[in-house]
């Protein structure tokens, strides 16, 4: 394993900090007079998905790790675990769904999701910033109130609840953002 000086730890990069693996989403440097550097990064944990920001001193180091990433086919889940397939080796992996969390419900039955390992063990999944979801719920479509910025309830098929504007109708798919889960726009056919 190589170590990474804190000055290195820019967005993407996974790292060891007190026996647990983090990733980077966000680094900044501040400069302070003739004082050292502090390094802010704000990561996720990789073990439980929460989301930490960390000051550290600019000439502390840290062990770096090399995540893998695999394309793995969804199958469905339990009330413990969410199952997956190796579409090459037929192998079936489970990862439990306190290392998934609310990802899972983006994820489609059937579909390919990539799941970040480290050393053999699933860490956690990426998501793309937005997803296709078809409406199953909502009050019905209002003609004439596409410039309107009310919004109503809808339900998606994966059992998301989000905000639609007033025209939009049971059966049709919409782009949702998977950061927030709020509605982004009509899916193009």
């Amino acid at each position: 394993m190589s170590t990474i000086n804190a000055t290195a730890l820019r967005a993407g990069i996974a790292f060891l900090y007190e026996g647990k693996p983090f990733k980077v989403i966000k680094y900044s440097l501040i400069k302070m007079g003739r004082g050292g550097a502090t390094v802010r990064v704000n990561c996720n944990n990789l073990e439980n998905g929460a989301n930490i920001e960390h000051a550290f001193s600019s000439n502390l180091s840290f062990e770096q790790i090399s995540l893998s990433k695999k394309k793995l086919q969804y199958l469905y889940k339990d009330p413990n675990f969410a199952y997956f397939m190796d579409s090459f080796s037929y192998e079936q992996i489970e990862i439990p769904l306190s290392i998934i969390g609310s990802e899972l419900l983006y994820f489609k039955e059937g579909e390919d999701v990539n799941i970040l390992f480290w050393d053999e063990k699933p860490m956690s999944c990426e998501l793309p910033p937005k997803v296709t979801l078809e409406v199953i719920e909502c009050d019905p479509g209002v003609k004439g109130n596409s410039a309107s910025n009310f919004l109503k309830s809808a339900k998606m098929e994966n059992g998301l609840l989000t905000k639609v504007p007033l025209f939009i109708k049971v059966g049709e798919k919409i782009r949702i953002d998977t950061r927030s889960g709020d509605y982004v726009e009509r899916a193009k056919e």
